[in-house]
Order: C-alpha cells, then structure tokens, then sequence
C-alpha cells in the first residue's frame, strides 16, 4: 500500500471515527453534567455546553494508529497525543472545581470609567477580576459610577508552573524516542535540539489551547494547518511525514461535525492540549517543523500578544485577542472566519512560494 493510499484511510478513518466518538462521549458528558462555564460575559449562553470533548479525538487518533501501527511517526505522534491528553484531562477534571464567582460591572456613566486595568465606556461592562478592581468596586458603586449586572463562576485552574512542567516532561518524552533530526533549516542544532523541541512542545500547546475560545476556531485552523502540512510534506518528496498530519485533519474535521458554530461539544483542554503537542511532534518526526510553525502563525502572534497584554507592554479590555476583537463589536462568526481564513492564506502562499520560488 502507498504511502498516499495511507494518508487518505487514515484521513478517513479518523473523520469518520472521531464523529462516532463525539456523538456518544457527548452524550455521556452531558448526562455526567460536565460542562461548561465561560468566564466571558459574551459567552454566557454557552453555560452547559459540555466540555472535555477531547476525549472522542483522542479515541478517533487512537483508533486510526491502531490501524496502522507499522507507521511509526504515526504511532509516536498519537502516543504523545494521548500522554498531553491526560495532562489536560486533569486540568479539566480540576476546572469542575469553581474557585470563585467575580462579579460583573457596567459603566452607567456618560464618561469613560476606570476601574483596575480597564477603562469602560458608557455602557460597557466588565468582569471585576484584578485586586486592584475589586477594591476600586465599593467607592464607584458608592458613587453611583457602575452597577453590578450579573456573577461570573471562574473555574479552579492548574498553576501555570505545573502545567509548563508537564508540558516539559511531554517535551523530553519526545526527545527521548531519538526520531527528531537534529538538523534544523540546514543546522546542526546537535545538543541544543533539547531545549528547542521543549520549547516548541510548550510552544505549539499554549498556542493552540490559547486559541480554543470560540466555536470551532482552535479546531479548524488545526484542520487548515494539519492538512498543508501533509500538502507541504508530499510536494517536498516527504509523504510518509504527512501521514500523522492526515489523521490530524481527520480528527480536526471529526469533531468540527460538532463544534462548529454555534457549538454543541467544546474539546476543552483535554483536546487542546493533544491536539497542540500531536500537532508539534509530527512537525518535528517530519521533519517539516519550519512549515509547521508557519502554518500556526495566528495562534502563535496570539500568545505574543497576551504575553505583551500580561507584560503591561499594551492593554487588551479582554483577553486573549480575539476576545478582545468580539468585545469591541465582530461576531463570533466573523471572527472564526477571519482567523481561519488568514490560517488558509498564510498556509497557501508559503506552499507556493515554495513550490515556485524555493
């Protein structure tokens, strides 16, 4: 069998598994009562939507590596998948926890308003989330400046330090196989391949999972991206590397049965954690990292800018950007489209610039 007859069964398989599995782990989430609380007040119709829907991705991975279990890049890339699953399975299971409830305050005033780090217009509300916020709140409520509109539950969540442990520990499982090249553009990185497949397993994780706030986002441009990747890999006369990125795809396209907007399963961090770490160890077996990485620009530039917004370099009203981007007044919709489309251009042109100017 071909190594193109592979990439579309296994492409296959893991659509079509992944939909069966979505359909029923739905089901059994929903009667377990697992599900969602989104600390945006936009997406407060979203409460009960059920989460962890990772787990069916996991199980249509799996069920496709089974399959095919003589392709190795394939069988590495789904056990890494499931060992970053289970990682974001317990940040999950932790997140069922509710730590507190902050409330929510809109400006009534016909002047902008400052409470902690925001500063709201006339009419717009906010969750009151800084120290610094909330000890702003009794003086502007005593002031008649702000009224509380509602209560936001907030989950219980792993220390960012935990969870960048367990993504280095996914990191040195990876480099433990032997299978990544330590030659990277041309280099030969020798030892530093170490800290630089870390620092992407960390990398590609935070991204992806950052990404995953909107119905569909994080999964369709794993999709867009996934696929190019395995485009990329075959016209540069590397098909067995698009193998992995094809199940990828499958599993993306799989769940997206479900996800898409408006959503009636979100995969939580159980799937953005397997999805993010399945999705950087088939770059670097590969050895298609450099398109790999380009391919992921936007959830990529996303971290940069939180990480700047955390930074106090600028100040985003919300944060990550996109929400940032739905709270100044675009659609859910029209922001999926435009990230996803960005995702497609990106990916196509670096394909042809390759293929024509390379």
């Amino acid at each position: 069998m071909s190594n193109t007859e592979i990439l579309i069964l296994t492409f296959i398989l893991a659509v079509l598994a992944t939909v069966f599995f979505t359909y029923f782990v739905r089901k059994i989430l929903i009667n377990a009562g697992v599900t969602d609380s989104p600390i945006v007040t936009e997406h407060r119709h979203k409460t009960g939507t059920p989460t962890m829907g990772g787990l069916a991705m996991l199980l249509g991975a799996a069920l496709a590596a089974a399959a095919f279990f003589h392709e190795q890049n394939l069988v590495l890339t789904v056990l890494i998948m499931l060992s970053a699953g289970l990682v974001g399975l317990l940040d999950d299971l932790l997140g069922l926890k509710i730590k507190e409830v902050q409330k929510v305050a809109r400006n009534i005033t016909t002047q902008p308003l400052t409470i902690g780090r925001l500063t709201l217009q006339p009419g717009e509300e906010a969750r009151v989330a800084t120290p610094k916020a909330k000890n702003d709140l009794p003086n502007l409520l005593k002031e008649g400046k702000i009224e509380i509109t509602g209560e936001t539950p907030i989950k219980t969540e792993g220390t960012e330090r935990d969870k960048i442990i367990a993504q280095i520990v996914l990191g040195i499982f990876l480099v433990a196989t032997g299978t990544v090249s330590s030659t990277v553009l041309g280099f030969e990185a020798g030892i530093f391949i170490i800290p630089l497949v870390i620092f992407g397993v960390i990398g590609s994780i935070n991204s992806v999972n950052l990404i995953d706030g909107m119905d569909g986002l994080a999964a369709g441009i794993l999709a867009i991206a996934s696929a190019s990747c395995a485009i990329f890999a075959i016209i540069s006369g590397n098909p067995t590397a698009a193998i992995p990125f094809g199940v990828l795809t499958g599993v993306s396209v799989g769940f997206l049965v479900f996800n898409h907007y408006p959503a009636s399963i979100i995969m939580g961090d159980t799937g953005s954690f397997a999805l993010g770490a399945g999705y950087i160890t088939a770059g670097f077996v590969g050895d298609v990292i450099y398109f790999a990485v380009i391919a992921l620009a936007i959830p990529i530039i996303s971290v940069v800018v939180s990480l700047m917004h955390r930074a106090h370099i600028i100040k985003l009203p919300v944060e990550p950007l996109h929400h940032t981007l739905h709270y100044k007044g675009l659609s859910e919709k029209k922001i999926i489209a435009l990230y996803w489309s960005i995702t497609l251009i990106i990916c196509v042109a670096t394909i042809l610039i390759y293929k024509f100017l390379w």
